[in-house]
C-alpha cells in the first residue's frame, strides 16, 4: 500500500487548526500535509520498518537522556513547519532551548517549528523521490541535519543546511556531527 494525496482546494482550504481537528477525529488516520495544502494519507509501515524505528528512536533517545540537550520525538509526533506543511519524520529531534521556548498549548499540539534532526527510513510502500523531496522540505524549513535511511539499497543520504546531500554506502555507524554533539548510531541492526 503506498500513500494517497488529496486535493480538497476546490471544497476547503484547511487552516492549521482545522487540520489538527481532523487528526484528532482520526486518530487511526496517519495524515501529513505538503505546503500546498494536500493532505497525504501515509498506510501503517510493516515490522521490519517499525522494528528498525525503534532501534533508532532508542538510539538517539539514550543519547539525549545522557547529554539533556534536547527531546526527542517518535513518528506521531507532528511539526507545524514554516513553510505551512504538517510533517511527521520517522524520529526527530528538537534542541531544549528552541523546546522550552515554546508555550504548553504549542507543545500540546503540532510543534510550529522545524525540527533539529530528523530521520526517515524508507519503508517498501514509501516512494523514494516522494522522500527525498520531503527531506529537502525539512532542510529548505531550517532543519540542520538529516538522515534518509534506505534499507533496500544499504544507503544513507545525509541531508545538511547548506550543503550537498552525500549518500553514504552501508555506513556502520552514523554521527550527530555538531547538530547531537557526541551521538554515533550503530546501523548493524538496521542493515541486518
Amino acid at each position: 500500500m503506498t500513500s494517497l494525496t488529496l486535493n480538497l482546494d476546490s471544497i476547503i482550504k484547511l487552516t492549521s487548526e482545522q487540520f489538527y481537528q481532523l487528526c484528532q477525529d482520526n486518530p487511526d488516520l496517519k495524515l501529513e500535509r505538503n505546503a500546498q495544502g494536500e493532505l497525504i494519507v501515509m498506510p501503517p509501515t510493516g515490522g521490519e520498518t517499525g522494528k528498525h524505528n525503534v532501534n533508532l528512536i532508542v538510539q538517539v533517545a539514550l543519547w539525549n537522556e545522557k547529554t539533556q540537550l534536547g527531546e526527542v520525538f517518535d513518528s506521531s509526533t507532528g511539526f507545524s513547519l514554516p513553510n505551512g506543511a504538517d510533517r511527521s519524520p520517522d524520529v526527530s529531534w528538537v534542541e531544549k532551548t528552541r523546546w522550552d521556548s515554546l508555550t504548553i498549548e504549542q507543545k500540546e499540539k503540532f510543534i510550529p517549528l522545524c525540527p533539529d534532526f530528523v530521520i526517515e527510513i524508507l519503508s517498501p510502500s514509501d516512494n523514494l523521490k516522494k522522500t527525498q523531496k520531503k527531506m529537502q522540505e525539512y532542510i529548505d524549513n531550517g532543519c540542520p541535519l538529516g538522515w534518509l535511511i534506505n534499507r533496500k539499497k544499504q544507503e544513507v543520504e545525509v541531508y545538511r543546511l547548506g550543503q550537498e546531500i552525500e549518500v553514504l554506502k552501508k555506513p556502520q555507524t552514523l554521527s550527530g556531527e555538531n547538530v547531537l554533539p557526541g551521538l554515533i548510531v550503530d546501523m548493524q541492526k538496521i542493515w541486518n
